[in-house]
């Protein structure tokens, strides 16, 4: 099956591609990548009047420091972070993940802020940059705002996007000096969509944790305050406090009714604890 008819703008500029967003007629789409779009296209998912290709804009191609802040532009690749060709403030935790989303061709097309705003349950970006504290950038003719990853993505395949909005740009904060990093999910095969995430990020000195649990059937549980799942204290011994009970908990609070839906994503929690605890503390970088 091959897409239905419409009408494909690629603008030069930010200003142009703001100004036909808002002024279009019909159902329109931005493409990047098109890791996601394409096949909905091609399947006729969707059926926009309009695609605008997001990729001439110089902008969103651009990766650069803002104090101790990441910002990467929307149309920077998983394999631009995977290779190391944009700066990093995560002690390689981002790299990490980009290397283990599908394919090298999916990586060397697809887009961070794509898969951001199409928030698909299973995607990577959209638990491991919840856990690293992102913010995305947006914007439209009337102006910019910047909204927390956690608040952007509302539920599978929904995000907080006003008409005629877009999104530019996500934010990561630095992560304190030796923070503790683990990301770990679960595929039937490498190349597949996630069944369980789990992402981790604590910090020892400061004693407390931010623990997300992804490829659930909604937005991503965050839980900004770890403690709960460590005893009520995170130290240098977190990992061996980690409280699978408390995570089970957490999950059916949420309204995930199946036990064994709750083990599988608990399993692959506590491999991210333990993943966390064994390396050395991950080291914050200038550059790439």
């Amino acid at each position: 099956m091959k897409a239905a008819r419409f009408a494909y703008e690629r603008p030069a500029d930010l200003a142009a591609l703001l100004e036909r967003l808002a002024e279009a007629d019909g159902s329109v789409k931005l493409i990047a990548g098109g890791q996601s779009l394409g096949p909905m296209l091609n399947l006729r998912l969707v059926e926009p009047d309009r695609v605008f290709d997001v990729t001439g804009v110089p902008e969103l191609r651009r990766a650069n420091l803002d104090g101790t802040t990441l910002v990467l532009g929307a149309c920077v690749t998983h394999a631009d972070i995977e290779d190391g060709r944009v700066p990093d403030v995560t002690g390689g935790a981002m790299a990490r993940v980009a290397s283990a989303i599908a394919y090298r061709p999916v990586r060397n097309r697809g887009t961070v802020g794509g898969s951001l705003v199409h928030a698909a349950p299973a995607a990577d970006w959209v638990t491991a940059l919840i856990a690293l504290r992102a913010e995305v950038e947006l914007v439209s003719r009337s102006g910019r705002r910047r909204l927390a990853l956690d608040a952007f993505v509302r539920g599978a395949l929904d995000v907080a996007l006003e008409p005629g909005e877009m999104l530019v740009a996500v934010r990561i904060p630095a992560i304190p000096q030796g923070s503790a990093w683990g990301y770990v999910k679960h595929c039937s095969k490498i190349g597949e969509f996630a069944h369980a995430i789990g992402a981790v990020l604590i910090d020892r000195q400061a004693g407390h944790g931010r623990v997300v649990i992804g490829a659930i059937e909604r937005a991503p549980l965050l839980l900004a305050d770890a403690r709960p799942l460590f005893g009520g204290r995170i130290g240098a011994d977190f990992s061996d406090r980690f409280d699978a009970r408390a995570a089970d908990d957490a999950l059916r609070e949420a309204g995930m009714s199946e036990a064994i839906d709750r083990h599988v994503h608990v399993t692959v929690l506590a491999r991210a604890v333990a993943q966390a605890a064994r390396p050395a503390p991950l080291r914050l970088t200038e550059a790439a």
